[in-house]
């Protein structure tokens, strides 16, 4: 079974600059999973919305061609695709020919959709999309919606998650609302290296006491988990914790390696967000 400890993380790598979709290293989401709880089907729906800036090929005549491309990743797959390899993977594209872009785009739903499935039923394919250049200038940036948790001004003193701090008033009317900040930042598994990223978290019920809230994200400062994991613990804890009768947890890191991955995670069944980068990506 590939577990992180043996992928190409933290390692030297040759990058190949020749198709090959065996570059892509496929973990189980299985074990880490059961470590927040989830032992049997998860609670949340949900998906990986990945963005490539460094997508190239050669089309028939050997001009080099470019694009971006948006993965979706279904969050029921039983694996996640390792972003070392993802990039890799795609280097090898470089200097591969290809009839269009039909057939890359053809060619990475056919790997990626196998890889997240690997060994097991495919229920659901991954998305892909292709951006043109000619399309470019239709690309938004803009920040998450909702009131900023960023404004409190409080002391923090926890840099491992501690959802100790998470609380709800349930001697008040519910509430709907959507919270944000971009104080999340994490560490890669492996190396250790930073993770940046903002986090939207929209809810329905008991009022989440804010402060707590802002101090419970701050907690991942230290923490090593990758991007996918972190949002899905995010969400089990305040599940657990606040008793929300609806929950939805959206993270969007800024991009390493040319690559930005961005976990979206919801109790109940809705549209995928709107895929439109922040500033910091």
């Amino acid at each position: 079974m590939n577990t992180p400890e043996t992928s190409l993380l933290g390692k030297v790598a040759t990058y190949a600059d020749l198709y090959d979709a065996a570059l892509l290293y496929p973990l189980p989401r299985a074990a880490q999973r059961e470590q927040i709880g989830i032992t049997d089907r998860p609670i949340f729906l949900g998906a990986d919305l990945w963005t490539a800036y460094e997508l190239s090929w050669l089309n028939a005549r050997g001009k080099p061609q470019v694009a971006l491309g948006r993965f979706t990743v279904p969050s029921e797959s039983t694996h996640l695709v390792e972003s070392k390899s993802l990039k890799l993977y795609l280097n090898s594209f470089n200097n591969t020919v290809f009839a269009d872009i039909d057939a890359v785009r053809q060619t990475l739903h056919k790997d990626l959709s196998e890889a997240v499935w690997r060994g097991g039923v495919m229920n659901s394919s991954v998305g892909v999309q292709l951006m043109s250049p000619e399309q470019y200038a239709k690309e938004k940036i803009t920040e998450m919606d909702g009131l900023s948790l960023d404004r409190l001004d409080l002391d923090c003193s926890h840099y491992q998650p501690a959802p100790e701090l998470l609380s709800t008033t349930f001697n008040e009317a519910p509430v709907t609302e959507t919270l944000y900040s971009n104080l999340l930042k994490s560490n890669c598994l492996v190396t250790g290296q930073p993770d940046w990223g903002s986090v939207s978290i929209s809810y329905s019920g008991a009022q989440i006491d804010q402060a707590g809230l802002l101090q419970y994200i701050v907690s991942f400062r230290n923490h090593n988990e990758f991007h996918e994991h972190c949002v899905e613990r995010i969400f089990m804890d305040i599940w657990t914790r606040c008793k929300p009768t609806k929950l939805t947890v959206y993270a969007r890191y800024t991009r390493r390696g040319g690559v930005d991955i961005n976990p979206w995670r919801s109790s109940h069944a809705q549209a995928l967000p709107p895929q439109v980068r922040t500033a910091r990506q």
